[in-house]
């Protein structure tokens, strides 16, 4: 792609989630684009968040799990910046008209105390530089439509990484662990809408380890000269399907011993 559109569709994409309006699918109208376009696009539309003076707050990893990389025909996972208002408070309540198609998805949460860099990074450096890790809630929303209505194409990798990885919100838990503490493995998670079970799953289903899903994140950025900071909250990735909600909705996921977190729309 040029620059020229690159720079285009990162504003469409910013215009859009301010208006609460989807555009049409980037794939469609560039079917030539490759991942390095997707991020380029990404990384435009990150500069016009914080032009715009939101604040860094961390990063998310998305595409984890092998179902959801076989749905997509891809190998690798996404990610995406967090951002100062995407944060909720655990049972908040979330506004009317802040999200177009929300969707929710229960992750692990890791919350860095040091800088941590580099290709050859290690799982033992990730455990020393983590403060703590924490159950969560990510609210995914998509500025770009789900299906093309003319074509029927829908939605691809290429979209997703474009729109800042489908990002929209976060709910970290109350509860704290040290990471030495827990199998993250093992973790597992009920998660329910309006009090009926709608998924179920273990942190296994990120990569085999919660941790590699880290490991995964700091290599990519190394490629771009980037790294997680100190003070960082990293979405680990889901190991549940995204879950459809509509205002109204009641959200609660538990984790056990690990914590609770809940919302409702």
């Amino acid at each position: 792609m040029r620059e020229e559109d690159i720079k285009r569709k990162a504003d469409d994409l910013f215009n859009a989630e301010k208006n609460l309006l989807q555009i049409d699918l980037i794939s469609s109208d560039f079917p030539e684009i490759t991942l390095e376009d997707a991020y380029a696009i990404q990384e435009k539309l990150i500069e016009n968040k914080l032009s715009s003076g939101l604040i860094k707050k961390g990063w998310k990893i998305g595409l984890t799990s092998k179902a959801m990389q076989r749905a997509l025909n891809i190998e690798t996972p996404d990610s995406g910046v967090l951002f100062d208002n995407m944060f909720f408070q655990n049972e908040s309540q979330i506004p009317k008209n802040r999200f177009i198609k929300p969707r929710i998805e229960a992750e692990i949460a890791f919350v860095m105390k040091a800088k941590i860099s580099g290709k050859k990074i290690t799982k033992s450096e990730i455990i020393e530089a983590t403060e703590y890790v924490c159950p969560a809630l990510e609210i995914l929303d998509t500025r770009i439509k789900r299906c093309d209505p003319t074509t029927g194409q829908t939605r691809k990798i290429f979209d997703t990484i474009a729109d800042n990885a489908a990002n929209a919100g976060i709910i970290l838990g109350n509860q704290t662990h040290k990471i030495k503490d827990w199998d993250l493995r093992r973790v597992g998670c009920i998660l329910k809408k309006n009090n009926e079970v709608e998924e179920t799953g273990l942190g296994a289903g990120i990569l085999d380890d919660p941790v590699t899903g880290i490991l995964w994140l700091i290599r990519r950025l190394a490629d771009y000269n980037k790294y997680l900071d100190k003070g960082d909250v990293v979405l680990s990735g889901s190991f549940i399907r995204p879950v459809e909600t509509n205002f109204g909705d009641q959200i609660s996921a538990d984790f056990n011993d690990f914590g609770t977190v809940s919302c409702t729309f």
